[in-house]
């Protein structure tokens, strides 16, 4: 009911913001909701957009909790932003997640008046499994889901590497936690694979985005830290390094000592990486 009226308020040019709205359904594939949360800034707009996608595993997390350090810094800035839901495990698979990102980029391009939104500087940011959709999203892009922008946020980039260091070098690794998720289907286990052998590693070579890159694709800005135990901080540099041999533009930003979680990283000078990504969109979408 409250975002039918502000439909309503927008629809009379009368509309009173910031603007702040939770629950709002934007698809229903096969009868499963997917919500969404939002912020809209006062004034006149069109604004800056990102859309915000979870990590957890691919079987845990919340729309509400895992990207919220990004909430503050993207208002001041003064971004609409949209915090999704998408199909997670053990009732969902790759596929259906995927699909939700694009489904949640048409929703936001299809509804750009309501919610006062420049889709010409429309931005998708995810962390850890958030960060890896939003990484595929880009690196397969199409007219439709095409973005201005990506904030990676410790997202895996080449699970192939990932999953061989992980059998080889497990002391590298929190494998409590790899462990937990691999219980609930979450994990490498995603994307429908056995484990650590030669014919999981293929699949997963399929779907990591470092082998999807491509010249034209939006810029990325990697945030990682460089005591991950879960993705590696090399995910971000390899990355960068393949976006770079396409003429692709990618910067990171680099939280020393940071681990895996933008919650652990409490120190006073672990917490430059929100302004350094605020000037960075500033600097690639071309806004004051």
């Amino acid at each position: 009911m409250k975002a039918f009226l502000f439909v309503l308020v927008c629809a009379a040019g009368l509309v009173a913001a910031p603007l702040d709205q939770k629950g709002v359904e934007f698809a229903r594939p096969d009868g499963h909701a997917l919500l969404l949360d939002l912020h809209v800034p006062d004034g006149p707009g069109p604004f800056p957009a990102a859309i915000l996608v979870h990590g957890g595993g691919f079987d845990g997390g919340s729309r509400s909790t895992n990207m919220a350090p990004t909430f503050q810094p993207l208002a001041d800035a003064g971004f609409v932003w949209f915090s999704i839901d998408y199909r997670m495990a053990p009732d969902f698979r790759f596929p259906q997640a995927k699909e939700d990102i694009d489904t949640a980029i048409r929703w936001v391009k299809a509804n750009a008046k309501i919610y006062k939104v420049d889709v010409s500087k429309l931005v998708l940011s995810g962390e850890s499994a958030g960060g890896y959709l939003v990484n595929y999203a880009a690196t397969h892009e199409t007219a439709e889901t095409k973005v201005a922008a990506v904030v990676d946020i410790y997202g895996p980039t080449d699970y192939e590497k990932i999953a061989r260091q992980r059998k080889d070098y497990p002391g590298r690794f929190n494998m409590a936690s790899i462990g937990s998720h691999q219980a609930k289907g979450g994990g490498i286990w995603f994307f429908q694979v056995e484990g650590y052998d030669e014919a999981s590693y293929a699949k997963l070579k399929e779907v990591s985005p470092i082998h999807a890159v491509h010249k034209g694709m939006p810029p990325f800005l990697a945030i990682h830290g460089t005591r991950d135990d879960q993705v590696p901080y090399e995910q971000s540099t390899m990355m960068c390094d393949a976006m770079h041999a396409v003429g692709a533009a990618c910067e990171i930003v680099t939280v020393e000592a940071g681990g895996h979680g933008m919650g652990g990283w409490k120190d006073a000078d672990q917490q430059h990486y929100k302004a350094e990504m605020i000037a960075w969109l500033k600097k690639t979408l071309k806004v004051k």
